[in-house]
């Protein structure tokens, strides 16, 4: 009997035990238990499992996209004043949003090029009236446009236009080119001619200048500086604006794409007329009549300063002019200058014998337009042949002697 009785005492200190240890347990979790912090979201991001943070950019896009998806509804309610209104806001969520539809005080989020080319379209001046709007329509998807600038003369039916523009349809991709060409016209017979023929048509008018564009311009008279310069004036416009641009003189003829020779480190990328076999040396002789610029702080102060040397050289056009500043720029602005081939971008001052690379061929060193005229159909016949012949043949064509331009040359 007193054995039963110590093993039913033994098996009730067993259970008590093992019902306290887990009481004890039981409390400890408890205790060690944390809930979760105020606002932690469960939910992961993308940006969590890739182990990135958003950045403050990412995140307020992050938040304008809520506040798009959930917008608040307020009920209409009378306008209320004072203390009302004050008590009204202590009711709203402290996590309420408003919606705010876009007006003219309302900051924009857009690139600061575009927000410059809005502020620039509100400022815009009388002289530039409508060319943001042109440039805007004509340019690629990475803000570049080509621009040439004519005046009634070369416009006209026959003349350097209408080459200008039949070597774009003509040549080997240049004319997918074609719409992003805006033709600037310096005179109202140069843009009526201008919108029966092409896309992109501008009407740069200078306020206060009173100079007949219309007419054949000699070369250096004092019309023809006032056009030369002030087409200068309108290439800073187009940078400000936040556009990249190809100028181009028409009398060019495009046979192949020159945006592939254009390199991504040049700030400006130039055509020249004496090349030393280096496109990085500042002893090439520059022609102006083809150059490519990008759009940033230094091409902008560029601009200005050699618009600045026709005070300094007075009576030269704005080729001589970059020529004898290009090193000062440089040196000053870190202004950074490449120059093209002319095996690739010729003219007839200098330019490759192998039709098979040849880019542009350009009408200079030579004087009258009825000359430049001559030569550059015969260009365009040169390349027409070329075409036609079986590749294999190809190696054997040559140009034809711009014989118009040299006797004219020579008589000078």
């Amino acid at each position: 009997m007193g054995k039963v009785v110590v093993a039913e005492a033994t098996a009730r200190q067993v259970a008590s035990f093992v019902l306290g240890a887990a009481a004890a347990l039981t409390v400890v979790m408890l205790v060690q238990y944390r809930a979760p912090a105020a606002g932690l979201s469960r939910a992961r991001t993308p940006a969590h499992f890739s182990g990135l943070r958003l950045s403050s950019d990412d995140q307020h896009h992050r938040r304008n996209a809520t506040t798009t998806a959930r917008p608040v509804v307020h009920h209409q309610a009378p306008p209320v004043a004072g203390s009302a209104a004050r008590d009204d806001d202590r009711r709203r969520p402290a996590n309420a949003t408003t919606i705010t539809k876009p007006n003219s005080t309302t900051t924009s989020h857009l690139p600061s090029t575009r927000r410059h080319e809005e502020k620039g379209g509100k400022e815009e001046s009388a002289e530039f009236r409508g060319l943001a709007a042109a440039v805007a329509r004509a340019a690629t998807d990475d803000r570049t446009v080509i621009i040439t600038c004519v005046n009634q003369a070369w416009a006209a039916q026959g003349s350097l236009l209408d080459l200008f523009l039949e070597s774009f349809r003509i040549g080997d991709g240049t004319a997918r080119l074609l719409p992003h060409v805006l033709v600037v016209a310096m005179d109202p017979g140069a843009h009526a001619r201008c919108l029966a023929v092409h896309q992109h048509c501008y009407h740069y008018t200078i306020p206060g200048l009173n100079i007949d564009f219309a007419a054949h311009k000699y070369f250096l008279s004092k019309d023809y500086l006032e056009l030369v310069w002030s087409k200068l004036k309108l290439q800073r416009r187009i940078l400000e604006l936040g556009y990249g641009f190809l100028f181009t003189d028409v009398d060019i003829v495009w046979l192949r794409d020159p945006f592939k020779h254009v390199t991504a480190y040049a700030d400006m990328t130039v055509s020249s007329d004496v090349y030393f076999g280096d496109p990085d040396n500042l002893g090439n002789f520059p022609n102006t009549g083809f150059f490519h610029v990008k759009p940033n702080a230094r091409t902008i102060a560029m601009t200005k300063l050699w618009h600045g040397g026709r005070g300094k050289y007075p009576g030269a056009n704005e080729q001589p002019v970059f020529n004898m500043m290009k090193k000062q720029m440089v040196a000053e602005l870190g202004l950074r200058v490449q120059y093209l081939n002319p095996a690739y971008v010729g003219g007839f001052c200098s330019y490759g014998k192998d039709l098979g690379k040849i880019v542009t061929m350009h009408a200079n060193c030579c004087v009258g337009i009825g000359n430049k005229i001559r030569d550059l159909k015969g260009v365009l016949g040169d390349w027409r042949n070329y075409t036609r012949m079986p590749p294999w043949e190809r190696h054997r064509a040559k140009w034809t002697v711009p014989g118009a331009c040299i006797r004219a040359e020579k008589q000078v």
